[in-house]
């Protein structure tokens, strides 16, 4: 074998070592990319004229890509949804509404893990946020830690793959799907676990009650509708307007996000007056993680562009070939590849970096039959594709979302306690995921039926 055969492997080794120094993804993506491609041109296996595509590569991974303008938008959207208070405010909103039913507080988690998707740019952020916001009230009302702890890491991963979520916008590009297909495919699924959750967490109260008795409010004065109105009616209006113009196709997704960007800044004011120290911050952090995700990409696009050049797609395709496996097989192994790759790096790295090495493999797989047709076969690989992805984040001992629950939680909380809360939550999971495998039309109905997508 050629010494050239060898270094797309050369190149994934080397990126995988250099992910655990710590260097930044992005610098990491295109070190290794310019490095290779020298070796190329030393050992006159990659042109010099090819350098040159570097900069157009670059350039086109961003500016021809319509969709991106949205990403940052829907990312000041969420943050300034979390600067106004409006996650703590529909917290205890929901918390109030529910205060009849047993594990109230975890019902109210799961829903506000829902529906403040948009703020879940990376699993940190969301499960930062819910922790902050939630687990002390949680501990005053006498939950058992492992109740509290899970409650909040699976409504924290949850919002990461619940529309308008970022990573949808970036899973719909590397799968070369449209944005509102990848949007619908997830919900259905992502409504069944949230029920079996609040299932869940409600028969874990009844078996072993541990909150006290809330008081029911009284609903129809007039003081708590205009609290509904403004805790829950105003943030989930918002983003249920983004999201409906997105999937319908209304106003483009860039357009869409500028609306939701807007109006969760207006929110900044309605919840915590004219404080613009607050809008400047979240423009401030909106800058930091854009900049951190688009570096990403750009390091990816080079990364790709060297990869492929050598022949990497083929080698990959070569390799499962050589497998002799069925396409249900090797469906399975690349979701199993994707799901161990989710202890280590966030999704930024796999959806921009592995799941583009992955693509053709799965282009090959035929479920057309099994699924009803080409194009709703690659809807539901992103529905399991996503719902594998957030369920590596929960899975204990290597949890993404666990650390960054531990990193927010009081110092009395222990890793024992959150393993102890998340491996309940790892099994329904898993259930949900088999059954999409088992019923494809959970996940392509809706894509399907709502955008007459065959």
């Amino acid at each position: 074998m050629m010494l050239v055969e060898y270094l797309p492997l050369l190149m994934l080794i080397t990126m995988a070592v250099l992910l655990f120094t710590g260097f930044p993804v992005g610098g990491i993506l295109a070190g290794v990319a310019i490095g290779f491609a020298l070796i190329g041109v030393v050992i006159d296996e990659f042109p010099v004229q090819a350098l040159y595509l570097f900069p157009d590569r670059v350039y086109n991974a961003v500016g021809e890509n319509l969709v991106y303008p949205a990403v940052p938008m829907l990312l000041f959207m969420g943050i300034a949804l979390e600067k106004s208070g409006a996650a703590r405010e529909l917290l205890l909103c929901l918390q109030r509404l529910f205060s009849w039913v047993p594990g109230s507080m975890c019902i109210s988690v799961i829903l506000v893990g829902l529906l403040l998707a948009p703020m879940a740019g990376v699993v940190g952020a969301s499960v930062a946020t819910i922790t902050l916001a939630a687990l002390p009230t949680m501990l005053v009302q006498r939950y058992r830690p492992e109740v509290a702890t899970g409650a909040i890491a699976a409504a924290g991963t949850l919002g990461v793959i619940a529309p308008p979520a970022i990573m949808l916008f970036f899973l719909s590009d590397a799968l070369e799907a449209t944005i509102a297909t990848v949007f619908l495919a997830p919900i259905i699924p992502v409504l069944l676990l949230a029920s079996v959750f609040i299932v869940y967490f409600v028969l874990i109260d009844v078996i072993r009650p541990r909150a006290p008795v809330q008081e029911t409010l009284e609903v129809a004065s007039y003081s708590f509708i205009v609290y509904v109105l403004r805790s829950l009616v105003l943030p989930v209006g918002l983003i249920a307007l983004v999201l409906g113009a997105i999937i319908t196709g209304v106003v483009a997704p860039s357009e869409a996000a500028a609306v939701g960007a807007v109006g969760a800044a207006t929110l900044i004011f309605v919840y915590r007056g004219f404080d613009f120290s607050l809008l400047l911050d979240a423009l401030f952090r909106t800058m930091i993680i854009t900049a951190m995700v688009f570096f990403v990409v750009l390091g990816a696009s080079v990364f790709s562009l060297v990869f492929r050049f050598y022949g990497g797609d083929d080698i990959a395709i070569g390799l499962f070939e050589g497998l002799a496996l069925s396409d249900f097989s090797i469906l399975l192994i690349v979701l199993l590849i994707l799901f161990i790759l989710g202890f280590f790096i966030d999704w930024i790295e796999i959806v921009l970096v592995s799941l583009p090495i992955l693509y053709p493999v799965i282009q090959e797989l035929d479920f057309s039959v099994y699924v009803g047709s080409a194009s709703l076969a690659k809807v539901w690989i992103a529905a399991l594709i996503a719902l594998v992805l957030q369920t590596s984040f929960l899975t204990p001992p290597f949890g993404f979302a666990l650390f960054f629950l531990k990193g927010s939680a009081p110092p009395e909380i222990t890793m024992t306690q959150i393993y102890r809360g998340a491996v309940p939550l790892v099994v329904l999971q898993l259930v949900i995921i088999t059954s999409v495998l088992a019923v494809p039309e959970i996940a392509t109905w809706l894509p399907g039926t709502a955008l007459g997508f065959r």
